[in-house]
């Protein structure tokens, strides 16, 4: 019954394999040997209908228009009382799916519970063809003609443009799709596609060095003085100056966030804590982003002394009429453009330039790409037992977004995308979310994160299309699951090798970084600055890119405690030392003699190497060339990808899962946060002995000069002494040799006990006899 309950490892394997697709794409190269603008997807036709505007309608009549393709409907909205409405609307119909021969596009009254007023009836094949380059159909005019109608003439005209285009066309993401037909009204502009362009953060250092001159109400108290700093939505406050007078200083230096364009001012308030509720404005400093010194290098800043304003509702009784407010603040402020503004987990990072345009490094390449298709969606909307599944990719500053298609397990999207790239050791993120808000207006919805994909760019070879079908693999509080796949399409390609090979001896981060290094405190802190000021800035396109999805492409959590991770971390550093187990298992087989031949080699390759020690290094790196060459044969064929094994999805328990899922703050009390704490008070203790083990080792070979215990010093200080006499004596080639043949003497030769340092080192004192 056991067996039976455990997974199979290769069904494992199986589920959550990186498969290689086929995809009829063209290649990346037309019939003249130049790269095409959708190459990377497999074309499809739409059939597009823009409505421009109408004219000669009744003044009565409240206008909209309907496209009628088969059993796709699509409307526009209504115009009150408008004789002459302009729409600009365009509907996009999947040509395969077109069942029908004619369009028909009629003008309704929605005053006149929808009274049809006339229509427009086109065929299909009478439709041309527009691929760009080419340029917009012109839009014309058309009469009117009311159905069943005995020749009578119907008043008014509409202007429209019918063609037939592919997802190349510029319409193509402002327009209605028909996989998208059960949305209407407010909620349409949520399934569009769109391209959006990250805000430039700068780093806006405040160094806050003293104030002067300030008024408070009760002069008979020492004042607690300090800065509270605010941006927009950042906000900071200084330590309590610990010059409790008048005249207080700081030094302090305070970091914050600003985006381009700048649109608040830096407002600095000097604040008297009164007390633990209580504080008292003492002034006001606002300072134009506009006007602060742009630094890209460690140079000083020039300080500078801020006039202090009063603050709003000021009142210090009738003294105040007759004190000049003077107070002044004196500051050193810049905008450190040297940086790069860490916004996304450096492992993860898209991006490593510096703010300041001046400090970029050349393009190396271009990235594109085809986000052609998933399968096998499972239905996040329980209730209706649906997914209307869109994609959000991110590569430097660019965020791209598919449009939604609604209802469906198995969207086709095959839209393609270009990104400039600049470092090849940055990371391409895409993830799979279902909309939230195709109901219109409002933010009650959530779009659910399905999964998520990330490509390495230096594990790509150049010009090379890799087009695979990646697992979906998502970690739910039930365990891990497979949520589907997506198809996708990459290529890398190369503008300058040369460039790219140069990066490689380039540092990571810009010169700033190491100059004036940051805090990991300081990180953590200005990265969710960061991101609130993306997400706050990013909810403002149409449609918006909402907060959940922004906070699961930079992995917001990652920071959060996980045991899993814990243990995953912890796997992956074992695995590192395993070359060294292997070393020593082998060692010990040299050693027992265990394959006499092998001991022998070993023996005369150890003194070829002690008297001619020269041959050490180029045997090293030759040896390293070899490997390479032989590994060359079994070298990864396709990107890496989520492993469920490496992330010890497996081995998790209810429990763990139950504590990476919960909040922090947590929201559980009582015995399951007991027990929480519990099992962390039992793995801080583990950890706890395994420090104390290190530092008595470490106290142990510190204490044999230390004298703490006499004997064994003067016993260690005798063999220093004659192993100093011995070693000028014995050449050192020969006590290598020595040392040598004595590690690998034959087991008759050697006895199991302890050896004499071991034994010596043990016997040493440590700290832990003063431990409480």
């Amino acid at each position: 019954m056991e067996k039976k309950n455990q997974p199979n490892p290769r069904k494992k394997h199986e589920d959550f394999a990186l498969k290689e697709t086929s995809p009829n794409i063209n290649g990346g190269k037309s019939s003249v040997g130049i790269s095409t603008a959708f190459d990377l997807v497999e074309q499809m036709l739409f059939l597009y209908v823009k409505v421009e505007r109408a004219r000669d309608l009744m003044e009565t009549c409240d206008p909209y228009v309907e496209i009628k393709l088969g059993n796709y409907r699509g409307t526009t909205k209504a115009f009150e009382k408008t004789p002459n409405p302009e729409w600009g609307t365009v509907f996009a119909f999947v040509k395969d799916r077109i069942q029908t021969t004619d369009v028909e596009i009629s003008l309704f009254n929605k005053s006149a519970a929808g009274a049809e007023i006339g229509s427009i009836v086109m065929s299909i094949a009478d439709v041309p063809l527009r691929i760009p380059p080419d340029s917009q159909l012109a839009s014309q005019w058309y009469k009117l003609e009311k159905r069943n109608s005995n020749g009578s003439q119907v008043r008014g005209e509409l202007m429209l443009s019918v063609w037939m285009g592919t997802q190349a066309d510029n319409h193509y993401s402002i327009a209605w799709h028909s996989d998208a037909a059960s949305v209407s009204g407010d909620g349409v502009i949520n399934t569009q596609s769109k391209v959006y362009q990250s805000p430039r953060l700068w780093y806006l250092r405040v160094n806050i060095i003293e104030a002067q001159d300030l008024v408070i109400r009760d002069k008979n108290r020492k004042p607690e003085v300090l800065i509270e700093a605010r941006l927009g939505i950042i906000q900071m406050i200084s330590r309590i100056s610990e010059s409790k007078n008048l005249n207080p200083t700081w030094n302090q230096d305070m970091l914050l966030v600003a985006a381009e364009p700048f649109e608040k001012n830096l407002e600095l308030r000097v604040v008297d804590k009164i007390g633990p509720n209580e504080i008292e404005v003492l002034g006001v400093c606002h300072i134009p982003l506009e006007k602060i010194e742009v630094r890209n290098d460690s140079s000083p800043v020039e300080n500078r002394w801020y006039n202090l304003e009063r603050p709003n509702g000021f009142k210090a009784g009738e003294e105040a009429k007759e004190v000049k407010f003077a107070s002044k603040l004196h500051l050193r402020v810049s905008l450190d453009g040297g940086y790069h503004v860490l916004h996304e987990q450096i492992q993860y990072a898209s991006d490593l330039r510096a703010t300041s345009k001046s400090l970029w490094p050349k393009c190396i390449g271009v990235l594109e790409l085809g986000i052609l298709s998933a399968s096998g969606l499972s239905p996040m909307k329980q209730r209706e037992n649906q997914t209307d599944p869109f994609c959000v990719a991110k590569y430097g500053p660019k965020w791209v977004r598919t449009r939604t298609i609604t209802n469906t397990s198995d969207p086709k999207w095959n839209e393609q995308y270009i990104f400039e790239v600049y470092d090849p050791c940055t990371v391409l993120t895409i993830g799979v979310f279902d909309n939230g808000y195709l109901q219109g207006g409002g933010d009650k919805g959530k779009d659910s994160r399905i999964g998520k994909v990330r490509i390495r760019l230096s594990t790509l070879e150049t010009n090379r299309i890799y087009t695979h079908s990646y697992p979906l693999v998502a970690l739910q509080a039930c365990g891990v699951k497979k949520m589907g796949e997506i198809q996708l399409a990459v290529r890398f390609s190369c503008l300058s090798f040369i460039n790219m090979l140069q990066t490689y001896a380039q540092p990571m981060l810009p010169e700033m970084h190491y100059a004036l290094p940051l805090s990991i405190y300081q990180i953590d802190h200005l990265r969710d600055q960061c991101l609130n000021i993306l997400s706050d800035r990013l909810t403002r396109a149409e449609p918006k890119l909402r907060r959940e999805v922004i906070y699961y492409i930079l992995d917001a959590d990652s920071h959060l405690w996980s045991i899993r991770k814990s243990k995953a971390n912890f796997n992956r550093i074992a695995a590192l030392f395993e070359w060294l187990v292997l070393f020593c298992k082998w060692f010990g087989c040299v050693r027992s003699w265990t394959n006499p031949t092998l001991t022998v080699a070993v023996h005369m390759m150890f003194i070829l190497i002690v008297f001619f020690p020269k041959l050490i290094f180029p045997t090293m790196f030759f040896y390293c060339f070899l490997v390479g060459m032989w590994r060359y044969r079994y070298r990864p064929r396709h990107p890496p990808h989520m492993d469920t094994e490496l992330s010890y999805a497996y081995a998790v328990t209810p429990d763990d899962l139950e504590e990476e899922f919960d909040t922090f703050p947590s929201r559980v009390n009582g015995g399951a946060l007991r027990r929480r704490y519990d099992k962390l008070r039992y793995i801080g203790g583990r950890m706890q002995v395994l420090m104390g083990d290190l530092a008595t080792q470490g106290e142990r070979i510190e204490g044999v000069l230390s004298w703490r215990d006499p004997r064994a010093t003067a016993l260690f200080m005798m063999f220093c002494l004659v192993a100093a006499v011995g070693m000028y004596v014995i050449p050192f080639d020969v006590l290598i040799l020595l040392m040598g043949l004595y590690a690998m003497r034959h087991p008759i030769f050697r006895i199991t006990l302890p050896s004499f340092p071991q034994n010596f080192l043990r016997r040493m004192p440590a700290r832990i006899d003063s431990l409480l």
